[in-house]
């Protein structure tokens, strides 16, 4: 890690805590046992869990499937970095837009707004949960739809929601579980558990240079830049300018 790019992190990082308890530091470094109990303190993690649990009681009453189906969670996971800097890029740093009288912007944007106006905000870390009210339902829909239409024998009455479907349970399975996993990461990184492993350490750079440096780079939470890599948002840190803008997206005339 280059120190001075390190070190001016470590500035706005302080001065965010200064600003929101008047003091230098919000709460002493976590051990990831104390982590794990906020982590739960939240209302994602459950939620998606039972989405998780009730997808796994699904997966296991259909029965024995194809082997072919661990291409579910192969696929899923090799796609995985695309589709997050997709989300990231398209979603969440939605710019807001004027259709005449209307403005379009989603729930998920204004929420990813200012989750980046205040980085060291937990409950701001975590997908909505009005969001995942219909999030995981749209997940359960979309496996059971592609699964009727993809998978010949499973609907015997046309393009039908195949819920006896052991690939829709599969993927229902393969896709709660990783957005868990996305949630448990990204909380983490935005924690005071500091980071040990040399995976989770570039994550942890990742990151913070994101919301510190510059937002307009290092879109990825999880696989530490691997698709960042691939579409040119993954520069050397030093040649990159601080943003004016890395707390307050999409400010007019600044983009």
């Amino acid at each position: 890690m280059d120190p001075q790019i390190e070190a001016a992190a470590a500035q706005r990082l302080t001065a965010d805590e200064e600003r929101i308890t008047g003091q230098a530091r919000r709460r002493e470094t976590l051990s990831l046992r104390a982590a794990w109990r906020e982590f739960w303190r939240h209302p994602s993690p459950p939620m998606i869990t039972i989405a998780l649990a009730v997808a796994v009681l699904g997966r296991v009453l259909v029965g024995a499937g194809s082997a072919w189906e661990l291409l579910v969670p192969a696929t899923l996971l090799a796609l995985f970095p695309l589709i997050e800097w997709v989300v990231h890029v398209a979603v969440l740093h939605w710019k807001p837009r004027r259709v005449g009288p209307i403005t379009i912007d989603s729930h998920l944007a204004q929420e990813h707004r200012a989750h980046h106006a205040d980085p060291r905000d937990l409950p701001l870390v975590f997908i909505p949960w009005r969001a995942l009210l219909w999030l995981l339902p749209a997940f359960a829909l979309a496996g059971f739809a592609v699964a009727g239409l993809a998978v010949p024998g499973l609907a015997t009455d046309g393009p039908v929601l195949a819920v006896g479907s052991s690939w829709a349970w599969t993927f229902l399975v393969s896709a709660y579980a990783i957005m868990l996993g996305y949630e448990w990461t990204h909380y983490l990184v935005h924690s005071d558990y500091k980071p040990r492993s040399r995976w989770y350490r570039s994550v942890w750079r990742n990151h913070r240079l994101h919301h510190y440096k510059n937002e307009h780079y290092w879109f990825a939470v999880v696989t530490a830049g691997t698709a960042d890599r691939v579409l040119g948002t993954y520069p050397e840190p030093s040649s990159v300018a601080s943003s004016p803008t890395v707390k307050a997206l999409h400010v007019a005339g600044r983009d």
